[in-house]
């Protein structure tokens, strides 16, 4: 069974060819379920111990952050979180970070003044340490995808989203304006990984819709985000990067548009609200697939049921390329770890080329 990294093998499978085998895919695993795997351990700035995780559990890649936010959180590693605390909340420099983000109504841009006042210089000084660090520890054939974006995301938690909602109708030149500010910033971190050869994707995380559909009107999402994604996109391209994509929720009434900015891969597919078969069928030819387990399923389910799913997910979505083997989201620490390994071990033995399920 052969699970030495190959970069190559995503690159195929986003190209709708088939490489050896089905690859597996992650925009994160949590630190906890590291551990278990190796059987010590990882920690946050354990990078060796990281790299060791991802290649030793089959994967082709180690996600890595550069941007003002980490996925899924705003605290710890994100820049975004820093500059809440030194700045706005100078009084209690050491207080909980999730304590200052009620996402509905908390604002810290609530009129030109705040965000004229807004000290986006220090949310802009981004830490590539890692970057650098992880090019002597990656084994031969494994690569880097930076994990970024969150442009929508970090938009609307600056201003609330109430504020945000509002503001779209009352005062859309503001919206457009956090919008460029928040970009602007992301893209700066990025120009700097287009030239490091170790990179060889980058992955936008920045969910846009519920479970009923987008967060805000298609056209708002055209207006003010998916300019700034299709130039990102453009760019990745230029420099020879495929172009990762993570949002949960229903994206059916997106799809046009990721397609059309140049979205490679997405990811989740997310399996509460979405047919990930329908999806393929629809628009498998133009777009390669990832994820679809349900982290419910991940949790409470069985190791059995979560081959038997695997199974029928590459069975398929797997003829031809075109998709990757992971989780409805990504892997947390609450996740059963034999399921998790489960859902690997699947991969690893029914996902072969010439597949054979």
């Amino acid at each position: 069974m052969d699970i030495e990294p190959d970069f190559g093998r995503i690159r195929k499978t986003a190209q709708h060819k088939e490489p050896d085998r089905v690859p597996l895919c992650e925009v994160l695993v949590e630190y906890p379920i590291q551990s278990r795997f190796l059987g010590r351990e990882v920690k946050s700035k354990d990078l060796a111990s990281q790299v060791e995780f991802w290649a030793k559990a089959g994967y082709d890649y180690i996600p890595l952050t550069v941007g003002m936010m980490t996925p899924g959180k705003v605290t710890d590693e994100s820049s975004i979180s820093r500059v809440i605390r030194e700045t706005m909340f100078k009084d209690s420099p050491e207080a909980e970070d999730e304590k200052a983000w009620n996402l509905e109504l908390t604002s810290f841009i609530n009129n030109r003044e705040d965000f004229e006042h807004f000290p986006w210089d220090l949310a802009g000084q981004l830490d590539f340490s890692k970057f650098y660090e992880v090019r002597n520890l990656l084994p031969e054939g494994m690569k880097v995808i930076a994990v970024s974006g969150k442009i929508f995301t970090l938009t609307w938690m600056l201003m609330g989203f109430n504020k945000f909602a509002m503001s779209l109708i009352m005062d859309e030149q503001l919206v457009a304006d956090v919008f460029h500010k928040v970009a602007e910033i992301q893209f700066r971190g990025l120009e700097q990984i287009f030239e490091m050869p170790h990179v060889q994707a980058v992955w936008v995380v920045d969910d846009l819709a519920f479970g009923t559909g987008p967060m805000i009107s298609p056209q708002a999402f055209r207006d003010h985000l998916f300019p700034w994604y299709r130039e990102m996109a453009r760019r990745c391209h230029e420099k020879g990067l495929l172009f990762f994509m993570h949002s949960d929720g229903d994206l059916t009434m997106l799809m046009e548009d990721l397609i059309d900015l140049g979205v490679d891969v997405l990811q989740p597919v997310d399996p509460t609200c979405m047919d990930i078969v329908r999806i393929k069928e629809t628009y498998g030819d133009r777009l390669c697939l990832a994820g679809n387990v349900p982290n419910e399923l991940l949790r409470s389910g069985t190791p059995s049921e979560v081959e038997d799913l695997v199974k029928k997910l590459i069975e398929k979505c797997a003829p031809g390329g075109g998709y990757c083997v992971g989780s409805g989201n990504s892997v947390p620490e609450w996740a059963r770890f034999e399921n998790y390994m489960a859902m690997r071990g699947a991969a690893l033995k029914h996902g072969f080329y010439p597949l054979s399920i």
